[in-house]
Parts: C-alpha cells; sequence; structure tokens
C-alpha cells in the first residue's frame, strides 16, 4: 500500500484522542436507527445497499417494507426478481436490487445461508465493495474493518486538508480510515463516523462548533472547511431527448416492455420510446421505434406530458403522447418481453420512477 504523505500523518496521541472523542460524542449524538438496533448481518447488510446514495430518510420506510416482504436472506434468495423490483420501485440505482438479489442466492448457495465473516468473502459477493462490506463486517460482526463512504471521504479530507479530490488519494485515505479506526469498539466508532458526517461535518455549512474532530481538524485551522473536499471536475450533463409512447389497443389496454436484465434499469417495465435524432420531430421518432423495437405500426396521438428526468450522467427529458396501435403483433426485439395491461393493472409491474409520473398523469385523462 501506498505511504502516507507527510500532511496525512497522525500521530499515536492524537489518534487515541479522536478515538476517544468520537466515541463519546456518538454515545450522546448517534442516530437511533433500525439496523443499529440489530446484528442480523442480512438486516445490516440490506440497508448498506440501500443507504448506497441514497439519504435515510428515503430508505427508512423501504427497509421496513423490504424486511417484513423477504424476513431472511432465504426468502429473497427464492423470490422472482420482479417481486424484486417491484419492492425496490422509487429508490433508484436498480441494479442495487439485482445485486442483492444475486448475492443472497449465492449466500444460500454458497454459504449455507450465513454471511461470510472474512472481507475476501463479503466482496465476492455481487454489488458488495470494501467499504460495504466493511460497513456489514463492523455492525455485524464487530470487526475492525475500516470504511470509506462519501461520508467519511469528506471527514478525513478535512481532518488533514487534503489537497487533492478524494478520488486522487483513495490508498492513503483507506490507510488513514485504518488508522484512526478504535480496534476495541470497531462498531460504534464506524457507525460515528459516519454520522459525523452526516450530521455535523456536512457538505455545506459544516458545524464545526459541534465537531468533536474540531481542535485536530487541519481545515478547520486554515480556515478551508468549506472548501474541502475538493471537487473533481465534471463535463455538463449530456441531454438525451426521449420520444415515449402510450400505446392503446382496442380494448383500451396498454402495450408496455421490459427491459433486458442487463444494463441501466434491466428488468424494470416501461412505456416504449427512445432517442430523438438530430432533425426528427417527436412523432417521427415515436413511429420509427416503435416500428424497430416492437415491429408495429401505430398512429401517434395526442401530448399527454414533458418531463425531465436526471440519472446520475446524464439528463433525459421524456415527451409522451397517447397512441393507437393500427397493425402487427407486438415482438420483444429489443426488450426481453412485451405485454398489453389494463391500466387499473400497472402499479402490479416494477417502472422506473419517471414512468410512475406518466401512470399518474393517464389516470387523470378523460
Amino acid at each position: 500500500m501506498a505511504k502516507l504523505p507527510s500532511s496525512f500523518v497522525v500521530t499515536s496521541s492524537v489518534v487515541k484522542d479522536l478515538r476517544q472523542s468520537l466515541l463519546a460524542w456518538y454515545d450522546r449524538h448517534g442516530r437511533d436507527l433500525p439496523w443499529r438496533r440489530s446484528r442480523d448481518p442480512y438486516a445490516i447488510w440490506v440497508s448498506e445497499i440501500m443507504l448506497q446514495q441514497t439519504q435515510v430518510k428515503t430508505v427508512l420506510p423501504y427497509y421496513q417494507r423490504w424486511l417484513a416482504q423477504f424476513p431472511t436472506v432465504e426468502a429473497l434468495a427464492i423470490a422472482d426478481q420482479q417481486t424484486v423490483l417491484k419492492a425496490w420501485e422509487g429508490l433508484g440505482y436498480y441494479a442495487r436490487a439485482r445485486n442483492l438479489h444475486r448475492a443472497a442466492q449465492q449466500v444460500v448457495e454458497l454459504h449455507q445461508g450465513q454471511f461470510p465473516e472474512t472481507i475476501e468473502g463479503a466482496i465476492a459477493l455481487s454489488g458488495i465493495g470494501r467499504t460495504t462490506a466493511g460497513g456489514i463486517l463492523s455492525a455485524a460482526f464487530n470487526q475492525a474493518v475500516p470504511i470509506l463512504d462519501g461520508n467519511v471521504k469528506r471527514v478525513l479530507s478535512r481532518l488533514v486538508a487534503l489537497d487533492r479530490p478524494p478520488s486522487k488519494a483513495l490508498p492513503q485515505l483507506w490507510q488513514l480510515s485504518t488508522q484512526v479506526l478504535d480496534p476495541d469498539r470497531p462498531r460504534d466508532f464506524n457507525q460515528g463516523l459516519m454520522d459525523l458526517g452526516a450530521t455535523c461535518c456536512t457538505r455545506r455549512q459544516p458545524n464545526c462548533p459541534a465537531c468533536p474532530w474540531q481542535t485536530h481538524c487541519r481545515a478547520y485551522d486554515l480556515n478551508l472547511q468549506s472548501e474541502l473536499p475538493m471537487s473533481d471536475q465534471r463535463n455538463p450533463l449530456p441531454h438525451k431527448q426521449i420520444g415515449v409512447a402510450v400505446i392503446q389497443g382496442d380494448n383500451g389496454d396498454i402495450l408496455i416492455d421490459r427491459r433486458r436484465k442487463e444494463g441501466l434499469l434491466g428488468g424494470l417495465w416501461e412505456f416504449p420510446g427512445g432517442k430523438i435524432e438530430p432533425g426528427e420531430t417527436v412523432e417521427a421518432c415515436i413511429r420509427r421505434e416503435i416500428q424497430e423495437e416492437l415491429g408495429i405500426d401505430i398512429e401517434v396521438g395526442e401530448k399527454v406530458m414533458s418531463l425531465d428526468h436526471a440519472y446520475t450522467h446524464f439528463k433525459v427529458p421524456l415527451h409522451v403522447h397517447l397512441c393507437r396501435h393500427l397493425s402487427g403483433d407486438p415482438q420483444p426485439i429489443e426488450c426481453d418481453e412485451v405485454r398489453w395491461v389494463a391500466l387499473g393493472d400497472l402499479d402490479q409491474y416494477p417502472f422506473p420512477k419517471a414512468n410512475s409520473q406518466i401512470i399518474a398523469a393517464l389516470r387523470t385523462l378523460p
């Protein structure tokens, strides 16, 4: 592992004070979260996956419903993927749900339903990286395994006044996280470190007077806490204009298709459509895409709505039109499955968040 530059070095006496002060702060101010009341590695694992790139307040209701529906790793392993995706619907980053489902099957098939208690065994499971493994092993088994999620990167970057974006110093930050970790109370230390970043050492307007690490924080000493951590340069998000077809049959049923399992939003259902090419009208795009994707002819009718939906790396303005099926039997040419569904039954299928807004709009139409 790369050695810490001198600017990263934290002396043993400082490490001792960092541990004691953080644990004392956590004992007084730590958040009371349902997964912290459990030592079940499955329940903790579910929380760790849901909390990736998602705020606690958003996760809480999903977490409770998930454990009610899939109370054990065995229950999740035998569930149908569509049922799993429906339970995840609205939480976003659906690859997390697919990986969690697959990893549950791996735990049952390879580990007799017992979550592996080594970092190597945990990382070998689908969807589990080093920081997620550390979070599970420390919380479930009180193992002295470090973590480095977004909150921890921010806290440690400010602690040493990191002079580059965290992404450019990951080996050093991992080493620092390992160095400060309390070996006697690793569970509480890691939870406290995450809480410190989430509630005190926040991205904007950090509450430095309430921070137990203020005395040792170099960013605070240099009055750089609002400027650190440094950000990576980002290019503007590209826009992809999308034409979307709500295709109705003669009996009023609506045609939906299921995306292929691999890739973005894999396994979810959606209203068919695609990217608008340069110089192409929305209506022409929809007719072309439906012919290419499903092999049918349609009549493009009135506009239902337009909405913007942002993914991590691009923005997608959606232009939605009501359409009428004219001829041809729908074929899953570029998807896994197509199905005619009554408007009232659409809630039974897992849809991306943007499509749920379309469903709500359809229910308001005369």
